[in-house]
């Protein structure tokens, strides 16, 4: 048994010396199987004969504009609503005009027309604004607050700490060290 420890060692020490300390393992380089060809697919649908889409114009503006009028008026004292709306067209050119009562008492009264050129409106106003007259108050709206200069909580009546009782808890019972030159050298 012996014999075989030792030549066992032997090897071991032969096979360590034929390798040089910072040696790097080196491995195979992997190999990976070859892609695999995919067929394409073909398209579910059907080609049409030109490459560029058929277009048709939107079935709006197939039909020519048609002349319409309306009109429309509120007025509700209970809740201060006032206003009225009206416009007409020709097929070609719209026109119309609106007015609103403003929160300062003034009406304003736009009147438009819109055409091919653009949208152009005219605006006008009525009557004067009228706001709510300023009345400062005679008092402040805050009230002072109602304390004392003295506070509420009393006075101590001891004021000399070192009539205090002493601590409650007993001094410690262990005795306290003995140090001599013999202890740090």
């Amino acid at each position: 048994m012996n014999k075989f420890v030792a030549l066992a060692t032997v090897f071991a020490a032969i096979i360590a010396a034929e390798l040089p300390v910072n040696a790097k393992p080196s491995y195979a380089k992997p190999s990976y199987p070859a892609p695999v060809a995919y067929p394409t697919p073909s398209p579910a649908y059907q080609k049409a004969g030109s490459e560029r889409p058929a277009y048709t114009k939107p079935a709006e503006e197939s039909h020519p504009l048609m002349p319409f009028s309306f009109a429309y008026e509120v007025k509700d004292d209970p809740t201060s609503q006032d206003f009225s709306h009206k416009e007409n067209s020709d097929g070609k050119v719209i026109s119309g005009s609106y007015r609103v009562v403003l929160p300062d008492s003034r009406i304003q009264i736009v009147t438009y027309k819109a055409d091919e050129n653009g949208y152009v409106a005219d605006v006008k106003y009525e009557g004067e604004a009228k706001y709510d007259e300023y009345k400062p108050s005679a008092a402040p709206a805050y009230t002072k607050p109602n304390y004392s200069a003295e506070p509420a909580y009393p006075k101590p009546t001891i004021s000399d700490p070192s009539s205090f009782a002493k601590a409650a808890h007993p001094k410690p019972a262990y005795p306290k060290p003995v140090i001599t030159k013999s202890n740090y050298s």
